[in-house]
């Protein structure tokens, strides 16, 4: 059962969810045999002004 963390700065629409979604379940399946129906993506939608690179929040 993989469990797959997507941790992204801003918001995705339900359609890029499902999007990514199918990629990440499908690359699983291909690459390491896993079965896409028990395969569980949770996706994290992170502010942008709570995420930084270095000292530069990505909000600036």
């Amino acid at each position: 059962m993989p469990y797959v963390n997507v941790k992204v700065a801003g918001n995705l629409s339900a359609g890029q969810k499902k999007e990514i979604a199918r990629g990440i379940s499908e690359t699983l399946f291909k690459v390491a045999g896993k079965d896409p129906g028990t395969t569980y993506i949770v996706f994290e939608e992170i502010s942008r002004e709570n995420w930084a690179v270095g000292e530069r929040l990505l909000s600036e």
